[in-house]
């Protein structure tokens, strides 16, 4: 063989072996399944990491999470079926994560916030969202201490309840009748054109309003909700919300715009202007779906960065295409608390939200 033909084989070799180790290593980052976790504590001379989960009752979550001999709980996908190995130790006890804390709050509107978590991440209670799959997936990958807050209640919309600070009222014609939707602060959600609105007790963006209240409030006492926590950081916002605004067409038929100003809002709300968004779509809803539902869902694959559609949102919000994840159900009955698509959805957006981050690294 001549000199310059084993060069070639040899530069050949050297690349397939570079891009076998470069892919490894980004593989070894976030490996299926996730391990358990190593019960060590954070590093705590870094910025605690806070994740902060919005929605309605997709966020909130209603995954049951026993009996054992349940199909559909979390107990029998863990014990019966195999899945989720993370979430148990060798003796079949929940596991803990020392270095991911796990908070959630919740208040109506801008009413009282009332505590419903704080602890190391661990199973517990009746139910569950998507946060485990969310904070083990985002704990092995980040080496610095992860808050996961969560602040949201169900049977909210976005473009009502949610609707952001900022936002501007429009006309929508429905069923012959010309209709003005509210814009931020405005009430009541809507009103016929060319009559006077009459305001009720509640007003566009109040639920916004409160769970960033509710989420700040946390943070402004960190030391309660991640001891020994000097200072933190936005890194990032997830998202999981669209079933109430499927019922008004008016809604629907703005949810993109809604949703576009939305994260840009939150960015500014918290100062956090390179804090990652990832979304998830609702469970039941197919690509190529017609209606409101599919108005919703082409929304939120628009955001996605790698649609291009909006070049700001490029390397830094992603979106979940959940249907292939859903084991059945939809939204408005919260999916017949199938734990598993609690589970498989948090997973794939706590990955989408770890290679938006290693996209910054790379």
């Amino acid at each position: 063989m001549n000199l310059i033909r084993r060069c070639q084989i040899t530069c050949l070799l050297t690349v397939l072996t570079t891009t076998l180790l470069v892919g490894s290593l980004l593989a070894a980052e976030l490996p299926s399944p996730l391990p358990d976790p190593n019960g060590k504590s954070a590093d705590m001379s870094q910025p605690v990491q806070v994740y902060i989960l919005l929605g309605q009752s997709n966020m909130v979550g209603a995954g049951k999470i026993g009996p054992a001999d349940k199909e559909g709980s979390l107990e029998h996908a863990v014990k019966s079926k195999g899945k989720y190995p993370y979430l148990v130790d060798d003796a079949g006890d929940w596991t803990e994560r020392q270095d991911v804390r796990n908070v959630r709050v919740m208040g109506s509107g801008t009413g009282a916030m009332k505590q419903f978590n704080n602890e190391w991440m661990t199973v517990k209670g009746r139910s569950l969202g998507p946060e485990f799959g969310i904070g083990h997936a985002v704990g092995h990958a980040v080496d610095a201490p992860v808050l996961i807050l969560k602040s949201c209640i169900g049977n909210r919309s976005l473009g009502w309840d949610l609707l952001p600070p900022g936002s501007k009222g429009y006309e929508f014609e429905d069923q012959g009748k010309t209709w003005v939707y509210a814009g931020y602060k405005q009430s009541p959600m809507r009103w016929e054109k060319g009559t006077e609105p009459t305001p009720i007790g509640w007003y566009a963006g109040m639920q916004y309003d409160g769970d960033i209240a509710n989420a700040k409030k946390v943070l402004s006492e960190l030391d309660t909700y991640y001891p020994g926590a000097k200072s933190y950081e936005i890194a990032g916002f997830f998202f999981w919300q669209g079933d109430k605004d499927r019922y008004d067409a008016g809604l629907a038929s703005h949810y993109e715009e809604n949703l576009v100003h939305f994260i840009e809002q939150l960015r500014e709300e918290f100062d956090a202007p390179q804090a990652k968004f990832v979304c998830a779509t609702l469970g039941q809803t197919e690509k190529g779906a017609t209606g409101n539902e599919g108005l919703i869902l082409q929304a939120q694959l628009a955001v996605d960065g790698k649609s291009d559609k909006y070049p700001q949102f490029k390397g830094n919000v992603a979106t979940v295409y959940s249907k292939p994840l859903c084991q059945g159900g939809a939204s408005n009955s919260h999916y017949g608390g199938n734990a598993e698509t609690y589970m498989d959805i948090g997973e794939a957006m706590g990955r989408a939200m770890v290679e938006l981050q290693q996209s910054d690294s790379k």
